[in-house]
């Protein structure tokens, strides 16, 4: 069994309002960063786990993400695994 880390990315959908993003760009020109617009606020979210191989490791975290880390519905997803 090899340990590999994941790094998962969860954004809300681009067509879906994304209310703490929104405030934060309308906050962008109160701090002078008027340059600065279109925020979109998500989830980073690091993880091991124990496979045989790299194939099996990516099932495993995609699995999670399905069933518990992204509510496929509002969120998307995207992980990149490298060997741990």
């Amino acid at each position: 069994m090899k340990t590999y880390k994941a790094s998962i990315d969860v954004m809300p959908h681009d067509n879906l309002l994304d209310p703490q993003g929104k405030a934060v760009s309308g906050a962008m020109p109160n701090l002078g960063l008027n340059e600065i617009t279109g925020v979109r606020i998500g989830k980073h979210i690091t993880l091991k786990v124990e496979a045989a191989d790299k194939k099996a490791a990516e099932a495993k975290v995609d699995e999670a993400c399905k069933k518990l880390l992204a509510n496929q519905i509002m969120e998307k997803y995207a992980f990149t695994l490298e060997e741990a």
